[in-house]
């Protein structure tokens, strides 16, 4: 239905329309996924990525005119990167109480499209609502973790959950020691929330940010599981977290700028 050289004449079309400067770029691959109607771009490196996706209007005006629901660009370094850190968090989890989530690194392997198989009955974690919270809730759900959800007090006002005293930075970068006193005194094993890391363990206790566990994306990860920025954080803070995101390949520069204006108009 959809090849790389349909795709790439479309790109040039929509570039020279538009007013783009006509720049060569290649097309490793084209996945279409007609289940959820998806179209996953895998350009050979990120500067051919960057000319596909031309500062998010020409992928947009691709979508249109290919009757999508959605298509992504990837670059081919980006895909074997996420698959060796993907490949060494198995390792690292093996012999833990982690290795439940074996599955679903195991499906991220395979990444694009995104095939979860369904698991359940995993136990209850706890769950700090940081910047990217529902991705962090959806994520315990998915994997069968019962989310028991604290936050910072006013951060998401439409939500339910246990209000805790905390600086508005915290929605950013969650106070480890706080959080594994909270996660001792309910008997939880497991805190999942938008770390500066993947994955580390502290007196027994595993603290998860599964986004750059699974080396999952922003823009993924809103459309896997949803987004709702909090209305209370750091501007500051929020400078510091984006530019992390965007320097390991997670979010891309575009949607971080998006997110400081966003949240510095305020």
């Amino acid at each position: 239905m959809f090849t790389k050289g349909l795709i790439a004449e479309k790109v040039r079309e929509i570039r020279e329309k538009h007013g783009f400067e006509n720049v060569p770029f290649f097309i490793d691959d084209v996945i279409y996924d007609s289940e959820g109607d998806k179209l996953f771009i895998i350009a050979r490196d990120r500067s051919d990525k960057s000319a596909i996706i031309g500062n998010s209007f020409v992928i947009g005006k691709l979508r249109e005119e290919l009757g999508v629901k959605q298509v992504t660009v990837y670059s081919k370094l980006d895909l074997l990167i996420k698959r060796k850190k993907v490949r060494e968090n198995i390792e690292r989890i093996k012999g833990t109480y982690l290795e439940f989530l074996n599955p679903i690194l195991e499906a991220e392997l395979k990444f694009p499209p995104r095939k979860w198989p369904e698991l359940k009955n995993n136990g209850e974690a706890l769950v700090f609502l940081s910047f990217n919270a529902k991705a962090m809730v959806g994520f315990a759900e998915k994997v069968g973790l019962i989310p028991v959800k604290v936050g910072i007090k006013y951060a998401f006002p439409k939500w339910e959950y246990e209000a805790i005293e905390g600086s508005p930075r915290e929605v950013l970068f969650p106070d480890e020691d706080k959080l594994i006193e909270i996660a001792k005194e309910r008997g939880l094993s497991i805190i999942i929330s938008d770390f500066p890391f993947d994955l580390k363990f502290r007196e027994s206790i595993a603290l998860l940010n599964p986004l750059r566990f699974l080396h999952m994306g922003f823009f993924e990860a809103k459309y896997f599981f949803g987004f709702e920025k909090p209305v209370i954080l750091d501007k500051m803070a929020l400078i510091d977290f984006v530019v992390s995101y965007v320097y390991e390949g997670l979010m891309e520069s575009t949607d971080g700028a998006n997110l400081i204006w966003r949240g510095w108009r305020r």
